[in-house]
């Protein structure tokens, strides 16, 4: 088991992805979303997803919902489900998110949203 204190470890990242931990089932990534940009709306169809919001502020599309998000706020999206998440503030969003299983190969660092 690795110990990790992922609050602080997703207020250090400042990269848009990084992924910090990969298990065979489950899959722990960091990501920081500049002000204005979003994550980009997408569809996993085969991959559940959890993400933490720890700093920031934005709006959530899951679905047909929309939601503001901030700090301490959590969103399932169960596969097959479209979302998106855009950061409205004026400083970066922060986030850990959970994807199971993997949806990113191990070790992957996107600097910016273009990288990605």
């Amino acid at each position: 088991m690795q110990y990790k204190n992922i609050q602080q470890l997703a207020l250090e990242n400042n990269n848009f992805r990084k992924v910090l931990f990969t298990n065979e089932h489950s899959q722990v990534v960091l990501m920081s979303v500049l002000p204005g940009e979003d994550i980009g709306r997408e569809v996993h169809e085969t991959v559940d997803q959890v993400l933490v919001f720890v700093k920031g502020a934005g709006e959530a599309v899951v679905g047909t919902d929309t939601h503001n998000i901030g700090p301490g706020d959590m969103f399932v999206v169960p596969a097959g489900t479209e979302h998106d998440f855009t950061n409205t503030g004026h400083e970066a969003l922060k986030l850990f998110t959970v994807y199971s299983p993997p949806e990113h190969p191990d070790g992957v660092v996107q600097v910016t949203k273009a990288d990605a």
